[in-house]
């Protein structure tokens, strides 16, 4: 793709549009970059970019710059219905997102790695068993570095890639493509869940029989899609014995491909719980069909630790385990979660992201003896959720971890899992966490 001379507007400065500004005016285009933010709360932002030729426009969006681009690049923030976006649409202007953008000039196999639940931890563990197995890898997307900002003389590309990344997306096309599982996510940016699990089914839109789409054949909803796929479907199980792909059996992972076989046994895994079986089976199918070494494989797979915010352990008082899951910010990873304990004393709540709480029904009704609701959702859940088992609402984090202490007995486990975004009352996730953790190790010792 030929960028000198040509005029690109990138719409949005958060971290992915700074990438995408230097990628671009480092190789001669005519940079525009709009930002509804003014110079005062992108002075940072300014800074890193001053002396790069970057015409910026601040505080507002000018439709001239929309129709007088040739090419348009959108953050993943920005909604796709935005009326400039429509309006450019409407005058043949090509839009790309960042992750379509970086595709054109990687030329390494990409891997790409998408789900409503366990992207993280899968793509982590994947780039790192390519790196064991020697490769020079690149590891980025929707976590960490951008894409636009890879090694282009890596030998592999691994990739979170979000919903939002591949609404804007034309040729983007991973050479292995998986897909973990789907659960209602997201409902406050789609107007359906449909139109949610369709930006998901993008990651195989270009892909052609020389791919592969790796398929979580115990979730439902992923695989209704098999058949409808170009690429070579390879699943993943821990319900099925597979002629081809990846299951689990009897403490034992099982890899058949082409004829050939590979086991790993589970024992020693340090990444515990059903969820991260199912992410290891993929992060394994991943790095083998693109010719990891297994006994390489194994030997990272044993030594790859959960990742910060993800059911991570905290404390043990009074016979009471104290697990951190603030990452769970949707109902399906809470599942995974409330599969993974018994007897659990369940801390959930937040701003609410429109999904049903339904499918925690059963679990909730067979494994959490108490439930203790927090934040902007507490009502909504109380109504699905709360007739179901002994149910409490704390007006913080510090009050409901002193509440679950109370109610615990020795034996049981308190999870804070919050199937909710942390934005009524923290910052983020990260300070949802660190607020739970520090209210765990206040509790007095028994």
């Amino acid at each position: 793709m030929e960028l000198i001379g040509k005029k690109i507007l990138v719409m949005g400065l958060a971290r992915t549009g700074v990438a995408c500004c230097r990628f671009l005016a480092g190789r001669g285009a005519s940079v525009t970059a709009t930002d509804m933010r003014d110079e005062a709360a992108l002075g940072k932002v300014l800074q890193e970019l001053s002396g790069s030729g970057i015409r910026f426009v601040l505080g507002r969006h000018d439709e001239a710059d929309f129709l007088g681009s040739d090419l348009i690049v959108v953050s993943p923030g920005v909604p796709m219905d935005h009326p400039l976006l429509a309006r450019a649409t409407g005058a043949g202007r090509e839009i790309v997102s960042e992750i379509e953008l970086a595709s054109r000039f990687i030329e390494a196999p990409l891997v790409a790695i998408t789900g409503t639940n366990g992207k993280t931890t899968t793509t982590t563990l994947c780039g790192e068993i390519f790196k064991a197995s020697g490769f020079t890898t690149y590891v980025g997307g929707n976590i960490g570095d951008p894409l636009i900002e890879a090694d282009l003389q890596a030998k592999a590309v691994v990739v979170e890639i979000s919903s939002f990344q591949m609404e804007w997306i034309n040729s983007f096309r991973p050479k292995v493509a998986a897909l973990l599982n789907i659960s209602e996510d997201h409902l406050d940016r789609y107007a359906t869940y449909q139109d949610y699990i369709n930006a998901k089914l993008r990651i195989f839109e270009n892909q052609t029989a020389d791919d592969f789409a790796v398929l979580n054949m115990d979730d439902p909803l992923v695989w209704q899609y098999a058949e409808s796929l170009k690429a070579r479907v390879f699943p993943f199980s821990r319900k099925h014995e597979l002629p081809e792909g990846i299951y689990c059996l009897d403490r034992e992972i099982i890899y058949r491909h082409n004829g050939k076989e590979s086991r790993f046994p589970t024992a020693g895994f340090k990444l515990q719980g059903v969820h991260n079986l199912e992410n290891i089976m993929a992060a394994l199918a991943c790095a083998l069909l693109l010719g990891c070494d297994a006994e390489k494989s194994l030997a990272c797979v044993r030594d790859f630790g959960a990742l910060h915010h993800r059911m991570e352990f905290v404390r043990e008082v009074g016979g009471v385990g104290y697990y951190e899951d603030s990452k769970a910010t949707n109902v399906g990873s809470v599942v995974k979660a409330l599969e993974s304990f018994e007897s659990i004393t369940l801390i959930a709540g937040g701003k609410d992201k429109g999904g049903s709480y339904a499918p925690l029904a059963v679990l909730v009704g067979e494994r959490v003896r108490h439930l203790v609701l927090i934040g902007e959702a507490a009502e909504r859940m109380n109504d699905e959720l709360g007739s179901l088992t002994d149910t409490r609402k704390a007006t913080s984090m510090e009050d409901a971890v002193r509440l679950a202490a109370e109610l615990t007995e020795a034996g049981g486990t308190v999870l804070m899992s919050p199937a909710c975004s942390s934005f009524d009352m923290f910052r983020d996730y990260e300070h949802r966490a660190k607020a739970f953790i520090a209210a765990v190790q206040a509790l007095p010792s028994c």
